[in-house]
């Protein structure tokens, strides 16, 4: 896994995103989306390239949803990765840190916070919340966060895939759990489908969460 780091090396904030080679050819756009929308505030953006995105980033092993290869169980090493060895590497003397990530990765967000309590925030945009049993983990391990930013495009849903069709449920319900559970969070839909503006959507999860600090 490569990190790349976006801003001010000294900024106070640091948001951290698992990316892929899609995500890094935007994410120069995306870093300057947020700084637009959340003007006068210094953070840096910290890119970590996955190398084998179906399994660093799956909680559990799945049968495949569509192709030929399964989801792997990588999720705990990438964030042992992450909390021991890329974060302390780049957040020294840091306060906060908020972590995000688009589909997969944004599923990989979420149950990262359901098993730590180092970030302070979670941006889940078009999060693959459709992974087979991942609603009912996430209940019954609340994310260990202090907010919570979903989002969805209003198509992604409309899809042959049984399983990846069961999205806009799965993302309804954590929304309605994390509520119950006392932890602010937002839902936002978007406009089109699973591959419409990345960038825009991560852009605007992270500037929720940062605008929430700074009121």
């Amino acid at each position: 896994m490569t990190p790349r780091l976006l801003g001010n090396p000294d900024a106070a904030t640091m948001l951290v995103q698992m990316v892929d080679d899609h995500d890094l050819a935007l994410i120069e756009n995306e870093y300057r989306t947020i700084a637009s929308s959340c003007p006068g505030r210094d953070f840096s953006l910290l890119t970590v390239k996955v190398d084998a995105w179906d399994h660093d980033l799956s909680p559990w092993t799945s049968p495949p949803v569509f192709g030929q290869t399964p989801f792997g169980d990588g999720a705990p090493q990438t964030l042992s990765f992450l909390r021991d060895s890329v974060i302390p590497r780049f957040s020294s003397g840091r306060t906060s840190l908020y972590l995000g990530g688009y589909s997969l990765a944004g599923l990989f967000a979420l149950w990262a916070a359901c098993n730590c309590s180092l970030f302070k925030g979670v941006a889940a945009a078009s999060p693959s919340v459709w992974f087979p049993g991942f609603v009912d983990y996430c209940k019954a391990n609340p994310p260990q966060t202090g907010a919570v930013y979903l989002s969805l495009g209003d198509k992604e849903e409309k899809t042959r895939n049984p399983v990846m069709a069961t999205v806009g449920e799965s993302v309804k319900r954590i929304y309605s759990d994390l509520s119950s559970a006392g932890i602010p969070c937002t839902f936002e839909w978007n406009e089109g489908n699973h591959f419409r503006d990345p960038d825009l959507r991560m852009a605007k999860g992270f500037s929720w969460l940062l605008n929430r600090e700074w009121k």
